[in-house]
């Protein structure tokens, strides 16, 4: 009787075990459910790293095309450069801190317009890809003996940072600039890059463009613009806010004349007819 006694306590016991083992305690199975968990957690590694990046510029390469696109086909509703223009104006407390803009097509323009600031600005418009290296090359030598820094920028160069980018001089900003220049010869041609660089030109205090130049200082339209009238809007572009084509001072005048024999020189609007609208080709 005392053996089988023993003999079934044996048995108790050992069943008891293999339930202890078998349930656990709650805060046991938990952190044995969790356990897996922590050992899944990883560190971003080089490839992980570069595969971001590389999605990451990628996706900036591709809006930046969209958004070249679009204003391919669509006029900008506004520029940075605008924008703070209307903040400074606002600060300044100015009685009329309002923006003039008005965007029209080269049909809409004199002939005189584009031909101006061709001959001002950029004489090779019509030959460069977007970059001028002997003029940036020129440009930089001038800059390092004088203290008045001087520009080397093509009209494409100049409308790829007035539509879209900010106005500054830094490396990264120069990059981007020629980035946006090299998209807008690619996608949009001369005669679109001409169009929008005499749309967003400022060409006066809190004034931009040749229609709203045109309105301001002559009292018509851009398109009965003439060669002397075109030739002073040009005559401002290097800092349209310190002079003005509306009360033209002696260096304004002299620069306007050079201008108006310059356009004269090239050939008058015979010199862009690859650029103008068909319908509005003249000599």
């Amino acid at each position: 009787m005392e053996y089988g006694y023993d003999q079934s306590r044996v048995k108790y016991r050992n069943s008891v075990r293999l339930l202890l083992l078998h349930y656990k305690p709650k805060h046991l199975a938990l952190r044995t459910y969790f356990q897996p968990l922590k050992m899944k957690k990883k560190r971003l590694g080089f490839r992980e790293i570069r595969l971001v990046m590389t999605k990451l510029l990628l996706s900036l390469v591709l809006l930046s095309v969209l958004w070249v696109l679009v204003y391919r086909w669509v006029a900008p509703p506004v520029t940075l450069h605008m924008v703070k223009r209307r903040a400074e104006a606002g600060v300044a407390g100015k009685e009329d801190p309002a923006i003039r803009y008005k965007f029209v097509s080269l049909e809409e323009m004199s002939d005189q317009l584009p031909l101006a600031v061709v001959a001002s600005e950029d004489q090779l418009f019509l030959e460069h890809h977007g970059f001028d290296f002997n003029a940036i090359a020129d440009a930089f030598k001038r800059n390092q003996k004088g203290t008045n820094i001087r520009g080397g920028s093509t009209i494409s160069q100049q409308v790829a940072k007035n539509v879209f980018l900010w106005h500054g001089r830094s490396y990264l900003r120069k990059a981007v600039e020629a980035y946006f220049t090299f998209l807008i010869e690619v996608l949009w041609g001369k005669q679109r890059i001409i169009e929008v660089y005499l749309n967003i030109a400022e060409m006066g205090d809190g004034v931009f463009g040749v229609e709203a130049a045109s309105q301001k200082y002559f009292n018509k339209p851009a398109s009965q613009v003439g060669r002397q009238q075109a030739a002073r809007l040009a005559a401002v572009l290097p800092n349209p806010i310190r002079y003005s084509a509306g009360r033209p001072s002696a260096y304004v005048l002299g620069r306007q004349y050079r201008i108006a024999r310059a356009m004269g020189r090239l050939g008058g609007t015979t010199y862009i007819k690859t650029i103008l609208p068909e319908k509005d080709e003249k000599k």
